[in-house]
């Protein structure tokens, strides 16, 4: 059988995960085994991280609504949202919760046209 020297594809790979792992503490950036290793798990934080930021923003958005509403009416963040979507006002709450910080009058005008109970 034809002996197969593997060198560079080894090397290659090698330096591929190294290179990922630049700015890691330590071994974690040095040697490769630890790197590999390192490198998996950081790729795994960075796929649930991912999907855990589109949550916070969301709640971050809810509650700055929240804060909003309560202080510009008699309504909370649920009664709110429910007159929103009843009066078909088609705006989320990313541009909801920034009309509120960025232009309170605008905000203030949207809380006016909706009914009360």
């Amino acid at each position: 059988m034809v002996r197969v020297k593997r060198g560079n594809v080894a090397r290659n790979r090698r330096k591929k995960v190294l290179k990922v792992a630049k700015g890691f503490r330590g071994t974690h950036s040095r040697l490769f085994r630890v790197a590999n290793q390192q490198v998996m798990k950081s790729l795994k934080y960075a796929y649930t991280g991912r999907k855990q930021r589109k949550r916070q923003f969301r709640r971050l958005w809810i509650t700055r609504l929240n804060a909003a509403v309560r202080s510009s009416s008699d309504f909370n963040y649920s009664q709110f949202m429910h007159e929103v979507k009843k009066s078909k006002i088609n705006l989320n709450r990313k541009i909801l919760s920034q009309l509120a910080i960025v232009d309170p009058s605008t905000f203030n005008q949207i809380l006016e046209a909706l009914p009360t109970n």
